[in-house]
């Protein structure tokens, strides 16, 4: 695999850089290389924050923000009416959305023309699950499905164990996340 670069949207609160950090530690149980680095400011719970992953099967050199991702991940949707969530995206880029919208609707909110575009509802997922909106875990699984980037299954059992080191007095936490996980990679959709 190419160097490949990933850019999470979200909000703060909502975990866009718990996933990319998850989505590393991942990566690298599986013998890739892998950066997952934060962009912070001024943020605050609710106002726009960025993460990024970079992997690899050959070691990274780059040291230095991304402004040319291949696959872009929006946490919460509301941040494509103020920020370009498209931004360097190439051609055959990859958008993954959280939204109850089709992909054809996101496509065209976007005017994208020939990126591939996912949805998942994982607000909706994170409610039912883990009771309240937190969609940054089952995103992370709409992008292993989408991506194939890892396997599913050592995936899984990576984010558990990072969880259950966490939380190693809330078992329902972790499952709650694992199911959640589960639900979205099987619902994303084009």
């Amino acid at each position: 695999m190419a160097l490949l670069e990933i850019r999470w949207h979200g909000r703060g609160g909502q975990g866009a850089k718990t996933a990319a950090l998850l989505f590393g530690d991942a990566a690298v149980e599986t013998g890739k290389y892998i950066q997952a680095f934060p962009e912070y400011g001024p943020e605050r719970m609710g106002a726009p924050v960025f993460a990024f992953n970079r992997i690899s099967n050959e070691p990274i050199l780059q040291h230095c923000g991304i402004k040319n991702p291949q696959i872009v991940v929006v946490l919460d949707p509301t941040l494509m009416e103020t920020v370009d969530v498209t931004e360097g995206l190439p051609d055959d880029g990859v958008v993954l959305v959280n939204t109850q919208k089709t992909a054809a609707d996101i496509k065209k909110q976007l005017k994208l023309t020939t990126q591939a575009v996912y949805v998942v509802d994982a607000s909706k997922i994170s409610k039912d699950i883990l009771k309240r909106d937190l969609p940054n875990t089952p995103m992370l699984g709409a992008l292993i499905k989408v991506s194939k980037l890892l396997d599913f299954k050592a995936m899984l059992e990576s984010v558990k164990h990072r969880l259950e080191h966490k939380f190693p007095t809330r078992p329902e936490v972790v499952e709650g996340n694992i199911k959640a996980i589960k639900r979205a990679y099987e619902e994303v959709m084009a």
